[in-house]
């Protein structure tokens, strides 16, 4: 041994190096001859640490590095990882960061198995060993929650398998389902709904068979309750058909014992007796346009091909890859959102699940403050536009399927945070895991907004989607951007509102600016006003909400609710609530789109309000609280406000007044004053016409030889009889007259 530096006593002191037998050095600080503060020790093979020593051992902090690469970075006691710490291996990729006890892992901690970080444990370990809670997410996005003991799912825990659509959630013993739990599998989709309907059963399992008693539900509302044998119906069991017939008695491998060879397959569904509920592999696959492959194998397609035009051809498959992973990693939480959203305005669905429309799109969007990032939603609708028909970009019935809102959030990742990683790759797998940070996980399902704020007030509101698109489209103008689809501005919202006669003391065009500008962060800059931001349908349509509470007043109410009154009606609740019930933007299943169907105020709509008995009665059933409001008098009308269920009634009547009697009623005139204006311009061309041809037949009048009498000569080829003055003409032949038929409007000379 060998030393170089400075000495006190005779003992090592200070800032030296020393030199050990058999080829390790150490080179630091030393303290009364001992290795003591910070220092770096280097094996002979190679090993080195660098950190605190304490009387001559690693201690505190430091960092361990091996000649494969490896690396650990964290607390040490007594030479040995101790405490928190980082490990990295340098010939796999893979890297433990948590508690480690005596060179061990033991306690809290996450192992990851992939560089990308999608293969991955989080739970608790006990000396190496993975043992108690912890999540597992595989490599194919499988996921494990529960518990575990040596290394295997053993005890509680649900599985889910993504592409296979298959969950199971209860006891497993040895990495294999056994005990008692619930088994469900996704069979086929329906119409009206993104998830597909599911057999599930609830019992037994022996090694990962339906094994024991048990209960199957069928797809197609059958079930068999009974006992099992590998998967099979075997024993005594019952079995409730599809159309509501029983048998009850023996069943012999999925036969009933009576009839032999009578399979009992008759559901209509796939015999499942095959179906082993082991885990499956399975990924969602990203691809450079149709047609394209991924390494994941396939249930989920995302198209990015348009985006990846964008890359280097060398970097696409890495850019498809990593984004692959991105989306796997988030599937589980994306599910969720998903259907949350998509069950926004519905009352019920015959299985629970539903179809996301644009509308709820938009609202999504808008939580999580997309429309912060420099783009509004018609720009986002133009990014996303896949349509060939301009007038159908901003359509609110545009339906999205789970892949299709994935997409979606792809492109939109890409266009909002592509300059921040433009120099980077992989640059979608980063855009889209800073939306997912950023934008999605703090605000998602975080409901804003007036219209889905209350469930009962949504499914209301939705029953006059139809009418107001209407009027929607009709005052919308050609966009200023390719591909000049018709869009609408905030100016335009406020014309509208004027042209209508809604603009008075209750309702001023600063309160309507102050709700553009509500949830709007371009509309004032400063002391300034913008409003040449465009707005979609469901901006408007939640304007319009807003404008209703403001426009409504306590003697409208009022007014209205004596009308309805004198019309005999017997007022009761469940009438008033009728229209709350109807199901929004129900479907057309042949085409494929969501179509508004029967809505409060769908429909023939310019032929209801043509009959003042049609609009009474629908009073009659949307103005039951107005009533209440009416009896108990004017002085009891603010107490009524602040009681919840009367705040309810009192906004569905207020909404129902602006819409029925005033936006509605508002726009039908103005289109009655149009058409007018219409036929008057007609009739003026025509008039027009006819007397130019009264000048001109005077003239040539003027012109004509006259005999010695004074009268004009008539030329032989004319017809015998009094002439026919074109004065005359106009006098009492050019009278216009409009036709009778309210769905069109004709005009003619009588």
């Amino acid at each position: 041994i060998s030393y170089e530096g400075d000495k006190v006593r005779g003992l090592y002191e200070g800032e030296g190096t020393a030199y050990f037998q058999g080829g390790n050095v150490y080179k630091g600080m030393f303290s009364e001859g001992l290795m003591h503060g910070l220092g770096t020790y280097t094996w002979a093979d190679g090993v080195k640490y660098e950190g605190n020593f304490v009387k001559n051992l690693q201690m505190q902090h430091g960092i361990y590095t091996w000649p494969d690469g490896s690396i650990y970075e964290g607390e040490v006691k007594a030479g040995i990882r101790h405490g928190f710490g980082m490990y990295k291996c340098g010939t796999y990729p893979v890297s433990y960061i948590g508690q480690w006890v005596d060179g061990k892992r033991h306690g809290k901690g996450t192992i990851y198995y992939n560089k990308e970080g999608s293969s991955f444990y989080e739970g608790d370990f006990v000396y190496n060993v993975k043992s108690g809670w912890g999540i597992r997410c595989y490599k194919s996005g499988n996921l494990y929650e529960g518990q575990w003991e040596r290394d295997m799912r053993h005890g509680s825990g649900r599985m889910r398998w993504l592409t296979t659509n298959q969950e199971y959630t209860g006891k497993w013993v040895d990495g294999i389902q056994h005990g008692f739990g619930t088994h469900t599998w996704y069979l086929k989709r329906i119409p009206g709904s993104q998830y597909p309907l599911r057999n599930e059963y609830v019992g037994d399992f022996v090694n990962g068979d339906r094994h024991g008693c048990g209960k199957f539900f069928f797809a197609s509302g059958a079930m068999y309750d009974g006992e099992w044998v590998y998967n099979k119906k075997h024993g005594m069991g019952k079995l409730v058909f599809k159309n509501g017939h029983v048998y009850e008695g023996e069943f012999i491998y999925d036969h009933i014992a009576e009839y032999p060879t009578f399979q009992i397959d008759i559901m209509n569904i796939q015999d499942l007796s095959g179906i082993r509920t082991k885990s499956p592999f399975e990924s969602i696959k990203v691809v450079d346009g149709p047609g394209g492959s991924s390494t994941l194998g396939t249930n989920i397609e995302i198209d990015i091909s348009s985006l990846l035009a964008v890359f280097p051809e060398k970097d696409r498959k890495e850019e498809i890859k990593q984004t692959e992973f991105a989306v796997l990693r988030h599937i589980s939480e994306l599910r969720r959102i998903y259907t949350f959203y998509s069950s926004l305005g519905y009352d019920l669905s015959v299985d629970n699940t539903f179809l996301m429309t644009k509308l709820q799109f938009w609202r999504f969007l808008k939580d999580c403050r997309f429309h912060h990032c420099n783009l509004t939603l018609a720009d986002m609708d133009r990014i996303l536009n896949d349509k060939t028909l301009p007038e159908d970009i901003h359509s609110p019935y545009e339906t999205l399927l789970l892949r299709m809102f994935l997409t979606y959030l792809i492109y939109l990742s890409f266009h909002i945070y592509y300059k921040e990683f433009v120099d980077t790759t992989p640059c979608l797998f980063k855009c889209f895991s800073k939306l997912m940070a950023e934008n999605i996980a703090p605000n998602a399902c975080q409901i804003k907004g007036v219209m889905f704020g209350d469930r009962q007030q949504a499914v209301y509101a939705i029953s006059y989607i139809e009418k107001c698109w209407e009027i929607h489209r009709d005052f919308c103008r050609p966009s200023a951007l390719p591909p000049h689809e018709p869009t609408m501005k905030m100016r335009h919202f406020l014309w509208m509102l004027k042209d209508l006669k809604l603009i008075n003391r209750q309702l001023t065009a600063t309160k309507v600016v102050n709700i553009l500008a509500k949830d709007s962060p371009c509309v004032r800059t400063g002391e300034d006003i913008n409003l040449e931001n465009e707005i979609v349908f469901l901006e408007f349509f939640e304007a319009l909400l807003d404008c209703a509470l403001l426009f409504v007043t306590d003697e409208m109410l009022k007014h209205q609710a004596e009308a309805a009154s004198q019309s005999g009606s017997s007022f009761r609740t469940e009438d008033y609530m009728d229209g709350a019930r109807l199901s929004p933007l129900p479907q057309d299943h042949s085409s494929g789109q969501v179509r508004s169907g029967q809505a409060l105020c769908g429909g023939d709509w310019m032929g209801t309000f043509g009959n003042a008995k049609s609009v009474l009665s629908l009073q009659t059933k949307c103005l039951t609280m107005c009533f209440f409001l009416f009896v108990c008098g004017p002085d009891k009308l603010q107490n009524a406000k602040t009681e919840q269920k009367d705040k309810h009634s009192l906004w569905m009547s207020q909404i129902y007044i602006f819409f029925v009697n005033k936006f509605f009623g508002g726009y039908k005139h103005l289109q009655v004053v149009k058409e007018t204006i219409l036929v008057n311009r007609v009739w003026e061309t025509q008039l027009h016409l006819l007397r130019k041809i009264q000048e001109e037949e005077e003239d040539v009048d003027s012109r004509l030889p006259s005999n010695a009498h004074g009268h004009f000569l008539q030329p032989a080829c004319w017809i015998i009889g009094p002439p026919l003055s074109v004065r005359s003409v106009i006098r009492h032949s050019a009278r216009p007259f409009m036709s009778n038929n309210r769905n069109s409007t004709v005009l003619g000379f009588q």
